[in-house]
Formats: structure tokens, sequence, C-alpha cells
């Protein structure tokens, strides 16, 4: 998304008047929603001043193209300045990470710096490793770049920095090399670089071709895994992905019986998490240190097995890719490392016979270093365990030190935090500043569909692509096919629709089976990985009623054992338990409506909740006119206004 593009000539007429800042700030304002703090339109106006100065020569023509703050497609990424132009044989384009540290100190991670900022000393990315991993995702991401041969240099400016042993050492010499680093003094060497470049303006706007342009098919987990066991990086890790990656990298290095650490990794969904995890097994097992990848949940094995059959024998990646209850006897300590991903989906005990001790404490006991990867909002049965705060208190208990940390980056749904923002507000999960959901600036599709086979027409259109579209739905019906083969289980009598849950013959690999689509999923099954495209199904578990979205657990099947006796706690514990089945319901359909990486279609079968989620998308068109569905707004009343109506339950409701 292109937030702000002018010439050279437009750009410092800005600078001149002394206003970028402003028109900056209004442009993202405009593009996004979002609003800039006092702080970082500061670091704009005096950034971008610098670059004007660099830019004022005769020889970089005026017609050269300048974007500020453009979106890489994807991603939740910025660049923070762009130049465009030829140099009379080639389209390029010039990548600058700025940045206005004045000091900074060496690590011993790659491509990893401490600095100055967020008001302390932190850990962050080298600015080379941060300008050449942009260019790596654009070049990824877009099909325009290398089809139409436009040629990408990034490069970092820090004007306020003097030259040390730090910023340019040897240790980052790879990353330099691939993106040049300019200091305080270097603004002329700056220029020339430019220059390089930049003999001839951008008279075919390149920027808006490479916006406008074709964007390839995301890469999944799955499709790369392959690639990635055999040692090859598929994935590019920019920013908190990076800095996670080589923390844990780091901490299991130092980590042995008389010294263990225990990181804590917390991050939505498409954050990276499942990446890190994956890159973190190969690499330190490439290193010597015996490491296992655990999940609660069989899916994500089962089609990691698939994926790897050819590339391992079944017997090694069932060594290295594990169950969760694997170590209620295993030996204190016999793994260097243990990585823990979808860890909120971890039990107190193991199996239905509830055996073991404690999965955290087992785990933490086996490892050296355990890593646990954790999404506090994707808990979404009864007996989900893992907390931070559980796995913290678990830690200290064995003497293991804790470190946390976050993943913030946004892959799926297009990149776009305000989509997940967006979610959580329509959910009421939480109160946002997305109360409508803009999809001007992200190639995401949302859709609110008027019935099942509407969804599902859309659904099996979407998956001629790459079969990478499927259907999933809250667990409201029985699971009849399961001893009837022929039996339908999600039938809607009024429309043309039957269809049934995905067959016990896909085991957990139903995303993936090229005939799955003709089944549906649920959260079993679909829990920690993704497709392009989902299709919903909301069941009778989650309506609307009264500016409410309440949760009714007595709609659930009698089949779904995600919920297995709430009754008795209710008894036991009313309000905590009213409260934990409204987080789970809940977050069951967050974890479905994020599991498309381009699109998401929603069918509600309460029609009031359809009209809200309808209401909901259409507001920035809307002008407020008179609406007749229950619990909506009127004509004059204010989305913040609405916002204080949500009240309390309805009886027999949560």
């Amino acid at each position: 998304m292109i937030v702000y593009q002018r010439t050279k000539e437009g750009f410092s007429n800005d600078v001149l008047t002394n206003r970028i800042d402003v028109i900056i700030a209004g442009a993202i304002r405009q593009k996004t929603g979002k609003e800039i703090g006092d702080s970082e339109l500061k670091s704009f106006k005096h950034s971008l001043a610098y670059m004007d100065k660099v830019l004022h020569d005769r020889d970089i023509p005026e017609n050269c193209g300048i974007s500020v703050e453009y979106h890489i497609p994807q991603t939740c990424k910025r660049v923070d300045f762009i130049i465009s132009g030829t140099d009379g044989k080639q389209e390029n384009v010039i990548i600058i990470e700025l940045k206005q540290w004045s000091k900074a100190w060496l690590t011993d991670q790659d491509g990893v710096i401490e600095a100055k900022y967020k008001g302390g000393r932190n850990a962050t990315s080298h600015p080379s490793y941060q300008a050449w991993s942009y260019a790596a995702l654009l070049q990824s991401f877009n099909a325009t770049v290398e089809e139409e041969h436009i040629n990408l240099h990034p490069c970092a400016y820090l004007h306020n920095y003097p030259p040390d042993d730090v910023i340019t050492n040897n240790f980052y010499n790879y990353y330099i090399e691939k993106a040049p680093v300019f200091l305080q003094p270097d603004a002329l060497k700056l220029r020339a670089f430019i220059k390089r470049f930049m003999k001839y303006g951008d008279t075919s706007n390149i920027i808006a071709r490479i916006d406008n342009g074709k964007i390839r098919p995301s890469k999944t987990l799955a499709d790369s895994l392959s690639s990635i066991m055999k040692g090859n990086k598929e994935f590019i890790m920019i920013d908190d992905q990076k800095l996670v990656y080589e923390q844990a990298l780091g901490l299991a290095k130092r980590s042995h019986p008389q010294n263990k650490n225990v990181l804590i990794v917390e991050g939505g969904p498409g954050t990276g998490k499942s990446v890190v995890a994956i890159n973190l097994l190969v690499e330190l097992n490439k290193r010597g240190l015996m490491t296992q990848y655990v999940t609660k949940t069989s899916a994500p094995r089962e089609v990691y097995f698939d994926k790897l059959q050819d590339v391992r024998r079944m017997a090694e990646l069932k060594n290295l890719f594990v169950g969760s209850g694997s170590f209620m006897r295993a030996p204190k300590n016999a793994m260097a490392a243990l990585i823990v991903d979808e860890a909120h989906r971890l039990t107190e005990k193991t199996g239905f016979l509830k055996q073991g001790d404690n999965q955290i404490r087992e785990i933490i006991n086996t490892a050296a270093f355990c890593v646990f990867f954790i999404d506090g909002d994707q808990r979404v049965h009864i007996d989900d365990y893992g907390t931070t705060e559980r796995i913290e208190q678990l830690a200290v208990e064995v003497g293991a030190r804790v470190h946390k940390t976050k993943l913030d980056s946004q892959f799926r749904c297009n990149g776009s935090d305000g989509y997940l923002a967006w979610l959580d507000d329509v959910l009421q999960k939480r109160d946002t500043a997305n109360y409508a959901l803009d999809t001007v600036g992200f190639d995401f599709e949302f859709e609110v569909v008027d019935s099942p086979d509407e969804l599902r027409d859309l659904i099996f259109e979407k998956n001629k692509i790459n079969n990478k579209a499927r259907l999933v739905a809250g667990y409201c019906w029985d699971w009849k096919s399961k001893k009837v083969p022929l039996a339908n289980d999600i039938v809607f009598p009024d429309d043309d629709f039957q269809m049934q849950w995905n067959l016990s013959s896909y085991g957990s690999k139903w995303i993936i089976d090229p005939n799955s689509v003709n089944e549906v999923g649920c959260i079993h099954t679909c829990q920690g990985l993704e497709v392009d495209y989902v299709g919903v199904i909301i069941g009778d578990d989650l309506i609307y009623r009264d500016g409410k979205v309440l949760v009714d657990p007595a709609k659930r099947s009698k089949d779904d054992k995600s919920i297995f006796g709430y009754k008795k706690l209710m008894k036991d514990d009313p309000e905590a338990t009213q409260e934990l089945l409204r987080a789970i319901i809940k977050n069951t359909y967050r974890v479905l409506m994020t599991r498309g990486m381009k699109g998401c279609y929603v069918y509600c079968t309460n029609k009031f909740l359809r009209n809200y989620l309808k209401y909901r998308l259409r507001i920035h068109s809307m002008n407020w006119e008179q609406t007749t569905e229950p619990g909506l707004p009127m004509a004059a009343e204010d989305p913040a206004e609405y916002k204080t109506k949500r009240g309390n339950n309805i009886p027999g409701k949560l």
C-alpha cells in the first residue's frame, strides 16, 4: 500500500513548507485509520529533512519517484523511504531504512544489535538486515518485481550516528554487503549511491506498478517444510521473528542441566510462531543439540509427516515431531531442547485417563532449554492449561530461568493486524479502535453470505485455484457419519446444503487432502494450520441480541468434548465458568476466522448475528440511515455511543 508518493520535486516542496510530518500523518490516517504519536511525527520531520538534503543534487532527476512508509504486501511491515527511477538500462528501486540512533552495542547474535530506543537499550535487527529483509520480502511476494526486471537496492541511513567499530563491525559484514549502511558523515556517499541508480526519473510509476502488481501465492509452512528440513531458507525472518530466533539459539547454546532456561514467546495468528519453531528445530539439530518439536494436537504433526515422508524416514520423523504427552517417564535433561508450539493447548494431565504429573513440568524437566510459543486467545478447550503465568511459575519451581518475548509481525490475513483487532471488537472480546473493517490498503476478502450453499459454492470455486480453500464450522452438529458413513452431519433443510464432518479416513490430514474440500473441518483439524481462503459456518452457539454477542454452550454438539463437564463447573463456580465458556466459544470462531491468508467468508445460523456482521462491514458506506434490525444502532446513534450499550448477560445466554 502506498501511503505517500511524490516526485523528488514534490517531496522537496513538502519538506520546504515544514509540513511534511503533518502531510505524512494525514496520509497514514486516511489510508490506515491509525493516528501517529508526537515522537514518531518528530522523527518523520527530522529524518525526511536529512533525506531532502541528500537528494538536493542536480544529477538526481527532479522526477524520480519518492515513496514514504510503503506497506509491503502480505505483511504489516513498512519501508521508511523509497526512491524509484532508472539508470538508462534498468528500472531501479532504492529501499532506505532510516534510523535516528546515535549509539549501539554489539551482540553475539547474527544480524542483531542493541540500540537506544523505546526509552531504553533494546535488542533489534541491524539496520542493514532490516533493509535487506524488506527488499527480500518484496522480491518474494511481488511477481511484478521479477517479471518486469525491477532491481531492488536496499541500504540504511543513520544520520545521527558517528562512525565507530560497532555499527560497521565485521560481524555484520554479510548484511552490510547486501545493504550498505551510511552514517552521520556519509551524506555524500549516500548521494553517490543514489546517483548510481537514478540517472533518469520515474516516468512509468514504478512503485504504483509494484503496488498494483501481481502478488505471488503465499507460502505456507506445510508446503515449504521439505525445503526447510533440507536446510534451505524458505522464509525471510524479519524484525521480531529474527530476534526471537536468535535469542532462542543463544539460550539453547548456553543451557545445560545446571543452567536451565525457558523462553516464552507470545504471538497471535500469523505472527510466524510455527515458522520460527520449525527453523529452530532444524538449526539446533544441525548444531548437534538434540531437539524435538512438540504439539498437543496431532493435526500439525500428521500434515508434517505427509509433507516430509520423501525426505526423512518415518521413524526419524516421529522422533522429531512428538506429542506433548511423550515426557511422562522421560529422564530429566534427556534432551538439549524442546520446542513447544501451540503451548496454549497443553493440558495438565495426559490423555483420557489423565495420566502423568503435569505436562508443562514434564517438558521443562526433560530439556535443558525449552521454548513455548503461546497465544492466549487460542484457548478453545476446557482442558487447555497452557498460560504464560503457569509456564513461568512451573519453570521457576524447577529452577529454570524464565525469559519472555513477543511476536508482532503479522503475515496471515495478508498482514492486516487491523483485521484481527476488528475481529476482537466484533466478537466483543475486547474493545479496540477498529470499529469498522476498512479493507483499503490490504488485499483481504471478507464477506458475510446469506446461505450455507452460497458459502460452499464460494469455497469450491476458490479451491480450484490451488487446493487451498476449506469449509469449517463450530462444533454444533453431531458427528453421525463417524458411525454411519453415508449419513450427512451438517444439514440445512431449507437450503440446498448437506455435508459431512471431516472423514476419519483423512486422519489429521484433512486440511491438505485434495478431496477434503467436500467435507467440513472443525477447530480440532485446523488449529495451527492455514489455507488461502476459509469459509466459516457459525452455529447457534454464538448469537447476537440487544447489542451483545452472546454464547450458548447448550447448542454445542454432545460429540464435542471441548466444553465437556461445564455444567458441573457452573455449579461450583458459575461466574468463572461463564467467563471461561465465553472465552472458549469466541476464541474458537476467532481461530476459524483467521485460518485464511487471503480471505474469509462467513455464514451465521443466527440471523441477527449475520445482520450485525453485515452492519459492521458497511459502516464506512452508511449514512447512519434508519435500520430495522433488532439491536442495531438507529440513525441518531454514533458508533462510540453504541459501544457503551453492551450490557450484562441475557438470562440463559452468556
